[in-house]
């Protein structure tokens, strides 16, 4: 089992802890600390740093997400893996927290059904997903939906 890197604040970690070969800091909930970047590379680093059954639920979503949308755009901005759409913007992310693992639908109050969790941006919607909690064939609709409407687009300009 592979051992739980301290999390940013903790004693022994250091922002330099993924250059020391340590890999990469768990900032609070156990999110891992993944520099941004475009494409697959770091979007299955964030995977492999996210910790216990958590991790195993990001191979999945991203399998998921991958054969729903075959052509899709990755990234990894703000710590959290991004899907998207070239040229038609974002439409999927997902979070890790202390207990679950938030998947956000960024156009979500479009679905059908609507994922339950909303909050100050009319449009986003979003599923906090537990440990064995994934239901694959709501989250592939859910997946197959998003990416048919036009995303966001924030993140085209950085």
């Amino acid at each position: 089992m592979p051992s739980q890197q301290p999390r940013k604040g903790e004693k022994g970690a250091t922002d330099a802890a993924s250059d020391a070969g340590v890999g990469p800091v768990l900032l609070s909930g156990g999110n891992p600390q993944i520099p941004k970047g475009d494409g697959d590379p770091p979007v299955q680093s964030y995977i492999a740093a996210m910790p216990g059954w958590k991790q195993d639920l990001g191979r999945r979503l991203d399998d998921l997400i991958v054969g729903a949308v075959p052509h899709v755009r990755k990234a990894v901005r703000r710590n959290s893996p991004w899907y998207g759409i070239e040229g038609e913007g974002w439409f999927v992310s997902y979070h890790v927290f202390a207990r679950y693992v938030k998947v956000t639908f960024l156009n979500g109050a479009f679905l059908h059904p609507v994922p339950p969790g909303s909050g100050k941006d009319r449009d986003a919607r979003w599923v906090d997903i537990h440990e064995g909690e994934l239901d694959e064939a709501q989250m592939t609709e859910w997946v197959r939906q998003a990416s048919a409407i036009p995303g966001w687009r924030g993140f085209d300009r950085l």
